[in-house]
Formats: C-alpha cells, structure tokens, sequence
C-alpha cells in the first residue's frame, strides 16, 4: 500500500487509471460529484477500484449536508448544514445530539449502499465572526465543547452504520480569513487561546481513527509553512499537544494554498509526520507526480493503516441494517427538516 489516497476522473475507470491504481496501490480512493450518478454506478466503481488493489481499500466521500455533499438531490437527501444542529442544541443539548447521531446514520445507510465506507466528518473547526464562510454554517458552534459533543455524536451515528469517521480540519480551520482553496490563511491567534478553544475539539475526540489536516499557518507555532507541512505543528501540536495517534491525512494537496509543485508539497507533508497524502481533482498527470513523492507505507504510519482497516472491518460487520422511513420519521420528529 503506498501513502496515497487517490480520485478518478468520471464515472467509470478508464484504462489509463486501471492500470495505473494497479501499478501505484493507493491506500485508498475519494470520490467527488463527477463520479456519481446512481447508487448502482457508484457500487460498480468503488468495485473496480478495490479490485485494482486486490483489497477492501477505504473509498472516502465528503458528505456533509448543507453546502457539502457530494450526493445530492433528487437522488438523495438534501441533510441539513451542521448549524443546524448548533442552533438545536442551544434549545435541547440532548435532543440535538440524537438528531445528529440519526442524520449520520442517514448518511451512512446512503453511503454503505454505494460501497462507500469512510466519510470526511465531523468537521470539527470552532466558528468565529469574522472568518472567511469557507467553513460558516459547516461548523456546528461558536462554542468548543458543543463542538465536541455534536462532533462524538456524529462520528457515532457513522460509525453505527458501518462507515468510518475523519476528523477535520486539525488542528482548527474556523478562524481562517481566506478560502485555503485558493490561497493560503494566516492565523496569528496566542497559543493559548487556540489551545483553549480551536484545538479543544480535537483533543476530546483523539480517539477517532483518522484525522485531516488544515492548510493554515499558524504563527504562534509556525510562522513560515502550514499546517499539513509543519513538522512543528504535526508534532508538538496534533501528536503531543491533541494527542491525536491515528491516521493523519493531508487536505487536498492540489489545493492553491500550497503553491509549490505537488510532488514537493506531497514529499513535505510526508516528511513533516502526514501518514498519507490526498489528492482530489482525478487528474492523471497531477496523480503521477503526487505518487512519485509517495513511498509504500511502514512504520508507524503502515501500523496506522492497519488500525482503519481494522476499524472498517469491525464496524462493517457490526452494523445493523436501517430502515430508511422510521430513522428519516425519527429526525423530522427531532428537528422539523426533512
């Protein structure tokens, strides 16, 4: 398995990227709207793509609701954006919580269908006024520790329907003032303000299996690269100071917040402490130069990899199947959306 998580162009494979997931075998595949048409086509290409690597390999999705979902109407639900939930909550901590563990497992029955086992949640960046709407209503709170308990809450509701949760984006995107799609966010924050309030989340929820990193700067630890690059902040910060053991993925490497070219971005992340690197946009010569930066995994990080694969098997098998109707009844009962 090489240290790679990789997307396709359409979709159904084409020859090109057959052979080339068979020659490179990534850890595993994402998956993006441009690949998904139907439950069905999307169960024929999670299957092609685990049998270019002769294994049950992770398939990710970034699944949300609100702004962010790759599968969207009418072929399936429109759930709601994790706001939502906050505003709930300021009502009902308890019934907010049910109603985020019953829209995840809403989720994951859609996704388990497809073939899909790994979603990109809980984003659990703490919002604050005044920072760019990448993140906005996609956080669930302005306050840590609701932050954290809607966050558990979700990556249970996942978890109980056979799909494994990533925590994003360590350690903590909310206070960003650009899009790090497109350009790079500075945070000068103190130490101790992000320690007591951005990277309380992650430290709550360190047990989760995997973890996605933030291309933010943050000055206070280090001044010069980001976060998925920072040798600093992976180390002092999301290994020590979160504490955080498992799988650690890179955002998007393509993203423009990195501007140098992928294949050194990629070797920097790896070198910095990222277990593995993911590259979204399924272009073939982009994939290529990111895969010759991306060694076979061992070490810690191949033990890492080992633990999701794990976790995949053992939440797969433990998984109850849903009925769709009584669990969509039970949120609408919960939250008055559909």
């Amino acid at each position: 398995m090489r240290s790679l998580i990789l997307g396709c162009a359409g979709p159904e494979l084409s020859r090109a990227e057959r052979q080339f997931f068979i020659d490179t075998d990534p850890f595993g595949f994402i998956l993006f709207q441009r690949n998904c048409e139907s439950p069905a086509q999307i169960r024929m290409l999670t299957e092609d793509l685990r049998d270019c690597v002769g294994r049950h390999a992770p398939v990710l999705i970034d699944q949300e609701g609100g702004r962010v979902q790759r599968l969207k109407p009418p072929q399936w639900r429109a759930a709601p954006p994790a706001a939502l939930f906050g505003e709930l909550y300021a009502d009902d901590p308890i019934r907010a919580e049910q109603a985020v563990r019953i829209n995840a497992r809403l989720i994951a029955s859609e996704l388990t269908e497809c073939g899909v086992d790994v979603d990109c949640l809980p984003l659990l960046d703490v919002r604050q006024d005044g920072a760019h709407d990448v993140i906005g209503d996609r956080a669930f709170a302005y306050t840590p520790e609701i932050v954290s308990r809607l966050g558990r809450a979700q990556a249970e509701g996942l978890a109980a329907g056979g799909v494994a949760p990533v925590m994003k984006h360590i350690p903590g995107h909310g206070r960003a003032g650009v899009d790090s799609h497109h350009s790079l966010p500075r945070d000068d924050t103190e130490r101790d303000e992000l320690a007591s309030i951005d990277f309380t989340p992650f430290r709550d929820l360190r047990d989760l299996p995997m973890a996605m990193t933030g291309h933010v700067v943050y000055e206070a630890f280090d001044a010069v690269r980001a976060a998925t690059v920072s040798p600093v902040v992976i180390e002092d910060v999301i290994r020590k100071e979160i504490g955080f053991d498992g799988l650690l993925m890179t955002d998007d490497i393509s993203m423009k917040a990195l501007a140098a070219p992928l294949e050194i971005s990629s070797a920097k992340a790896l070198e910095a402490g990222c277990d593995v690197v993911l590259h979204c946009n399924g272009d073939m010569t982009e994939m290529q130069a990111v895969a010759g930066a991306a060694p076979v995994l061992s070490g810690k990080a191949l033990s890492r990899a080992e633990m999701v694969l794990g976790f995949l098997e053992r939440i797969r098998r433990a998984a109850q199947p849903a009925v769709h109707e009584e669990l969509l009844a039970s949120f609408v009962a919960l939250t008055g959306a559909e």
